[in-house]
């Protein structure tokens, strides 16, 4: 146990998923919610501005994933202990969240206990992990796309050109197409669209 105040930042766009959480983990004694934003782009500057020792993240928010900012947190204020809280159990964001810098990565289906005794054991320096999206992780490997092939993916997954996307991306339209024929053939896809979905479902972008 850390005897450490616990000053918590909560990040999650779903204002009553917020709320519940915040009313939650209000419950516990030595807890206190100095923070909530809805945006991944306003972490780093709360956390700073509240002097939080504990950020909950949500993966999937506007402005920036819940894995960036953790990566701008370990760089920007490396003693804030990060927890990953999210719907979605993906390996592929599992992986990221831990090079990102979480010290937990939970379910938002886990208990309420669970979820404040994970927050304190990450103050006292351990990492939390569900074990069954731990075990998943190691089935499923390393993400095998490049940052490049994801960037194209992520930018084609709206239909556009790889005219368009040459020049949304600053690359050439035969380059764009390279990237998206390498993607494609990893993920063992029959075009873009099925590639798009099938590193979406394993978190892989």
């Amino acid at each position: 146990m850390s005897e450490l105040p616990v000053r918590i930042l909560l990040a999650e766009d779903q204002s009553m998923v917020r709320e519940a959480l915040a009313a939650l983990l209000g419950l516990e004694p030595d807890f206190e919610v100095l923070a909530q934003v809805a945006r991944g782009d306003e972490v780093l500057a709360a956390a700073r501005a509240h002097d939080v020792n504990v950020a909950l993240l949500d993966i999937e928010m506007p402005g920036m994933t819940g894995i960036e900012a953790a990566a701008s947190l370990r760089t920007a204020v490396p003693h804030v202990k990060i927890v990953i809280l999210t719907t979605f159990g993906r390996p592929g964001y599992l992986r990221g969240a831990m090079e990102a810098g979480a010290s937990a990565f939970l379910v938002k289906d886990a208990p309420a206990a669970q979820l404040a005794d994970a927050v304190r054991k990450v103050l006292a320096g351990e990492r939390v992990i569900d074990p069954t999206l731990a075990a998943a992780a190691l089935a499923e490997g390393a993400n095998p796309l490049t940052d490049r092939e994801r960037e194209v993916l992520r930018a084609a997954e709206f239909g556009a050109t790889n005219a368009e996307l040459a020049e949304r991306l600053h690359l050439s339209p035969g380059t764009v197409r390279n990237y998206l024929s390498t993607a494609i053939q990893k993920l063992a896809s029959r075009n873009r669209a099925e590639a798009v979905r099938v590193a979406r479902e394993k978190g892989w972008l």
